[in-house]
């Protein structure tokens, strides 16, 4: 298939499932603490908007939830499928990781899941509040698991080799490992950013078309709050996060900057733009800043980043493809920064719902979370290779025996359904977003449902409704 090997294939495949799986995840991890957040405001202030936000919020985090777990189900079969020498050799280690997913933060969510989405007339406000609080738990249990498998295939520890196999000798070490709390922060950090992005924009979408309620001004205030505040601590994070892989990872570190050579002597200067070249082992047509490079990432003026032709040929990471998706990733950190800056000012000023230009820079800025996170998530796994648990095994020597005619038909196969499957779900849960929180100022308060003037709590109830009254409600402005 265009002179790709079944292992290009392989890697493309799961390349593909995991990009279009862990934009659910982050969603959701965001949302589930979004909703607790609501929730915790309503019961302790009785404003009916947090009330309102609170319903139509969880419907869209049900749907999201039911995608994600789905899509992640595939990636589980894949380590058997398609890297099964990895499964082989790594099996004890990510096996029972997963499993302790499973045990502690699947089956959490799935047992408090069902009192959240549907018990909010059928328990008592307090366990029910203690449902969303355990929904958003078990998705940072969730994250910490899989960040502790992910973790250790980057910085590997607590094991020793026997036959062949890896065989975990301490279990502390092997998820504690010197990248995972680095790693663990920042995704969870960005999980959060992203969906504050994403809520931004679906209030700035209201308002640009005229629906201006307490709920659309909520969403908005909240998530630029977020913004404002966690946007520059993940740019903290990130940094700490960079010194750790510059000591675990040096080559991912020389990829990333697009820095070849260190035989001038001089500090490491900071590539802002150009194109590493591979073949030719240099980054051309680059523009830099002499020493920024060694400031921002030894933290002086005077000590070098190693460079790319410190490592032999086959142990460097492309750095074409790492050093642009992490400049999209830190591009995109930046606006997040602006964006949280902006919004102060104009909070001060009293424009935060009126101006025009902010509304449509949050609209756009929407789905920055998500890409900045599949960003770094490649700038992570390609800045690894060429190993699948870095240093002990190649990721040439973790693939199945699989022809090319198999992986070929298997990668068209996902691709045909996840684009049918899920762009069906992701179109239903922008239906949603489309619909936006509905209040009644003014009027008899009702809990949702049938009949009722709010948001009704139930995940599918957009299927009730046409579209065409939405229409009219985001055209008409409420009093």
């Amino acid at each position: 298939m265009f002179g790709l090997e079944a292992l290009d294939l392989a890697r493309m495949q799961f390349a593909f499932t995991v990009s279009f799986h862990i934009i659910f995840p982050a969603i959701t991890i965001g949302l589930a603490s979004y909703l607790a957040v609501l929730e915790g405001l309503w019961l302790k202030t009785r404003e009916e908007v947090y009330r309102d936000l609170y319903h139509f919020w969880s419907k869209i985090f049900a749907v999201n939830f039911g995608m994600g777990v789905v899509s992640g189900l595939v990636m589980a079969y894949q380590f058997g499928t398609n890297w099964s020498a990895f499964s082989d050799f790594a099996g004890a280690v990510t096996g029972p990781l997963l499993t302790y997913e499973v045990l502690t933060a699947f089956f959490l969510e799935a047992g408090f899941l069902g009192v959240m989405l549907f018990g909010w007339n059928r328990v008592g406000p307090g366990l029910h509040f203690f449902s969303t609080v355990m929904v958003a738990i078990g998705t940072i249990i969730s994250t910490f698991w899989i960040l502790a498998s992910n973790s250790w295939m980057q910085t590997p520890q607590g094991f020793e080799i026997i036959d062949g196999r890896v065989v975990p000798v301490d279990w502390f070490a092997v998820v504690f490992n010197p990248s995972f709390p680095y790693r663990l922060v920042h995704m969870a950090t960005a999980a959060f950013l992203a969906t504050a992005f994403f809520v931004g924009a679906s209030a700035a979408w209201h308002l640009l078309r005229g629906r201006d309620n307490p709920g659309i001004r909520k969403m908005l205030s909240m998530a630029m709050w977020m913004a404002l505040l966690v946007a520059p601590v993940q740019a903290f994070i990130g940094d700490l996060h960079g010194l750790n892989t510059l000591k675990h990872q040096p080559a991912k570190i020389a990829a990333m900057e697009g820095h070849w050579d260190n035989s001038s002597g001089e500090a490491t200067p900071l590539i802002l733009f150009g194109w590493p070249d591979m073949e030719r082992e240099e980054t051309r047509f680059k523009v830099e800043v002499p020493y920024l490079g060694s400031l921002i990432l030894t933290h002086s003026l005077d000590k070098q980043v190693p460079a790319l032709k410190e490592f032999p040929k086959e142990d460097r990471p492309n750095s074409t493809v790492v050093f642009w998706s992490f400049r999209i990733m830190a591009g995109l950190g930046m606006l997040m920064i602006l964006t949280g800056v902006w919004s102060l000012w104009l909070r001060w000023r009293g424009g935060l719902f009126q101006s025009r230009p902010f509304l449509y820079l949050c609209l756009w800025m929407g789905p920055s979370g998500l890409i900045a996170i599949l960003a770094g998530w490649f700038t992570t796994e390609m800045g690894r290779q060429p190993w699948v648990v870095y240093g002990l095994m190649r990721t040439a020597d973790a693939v199945s025996n699989h022809s090319v005619t198999q992986m070929s038909l298997t990668l068209v196969s996902f691709v045909v359904v996840y684009f049918v499957l899920f762009g069906a779900g992701l179109g239903y849960m922008m239906r949603l977003v489309r619909k936006g929180p509905v209040t009644n100022e003014g009027k008899e308060q009702g809990i949702g449902g049938p009949g009722q003037h709010r948001t009704p709590a139930r995940p599918l109830s957009a299927t009730e409704e046409g579209m065409d009254d939405d229409e009219n409600a985001v055209t008409e402005p409420r009093n």
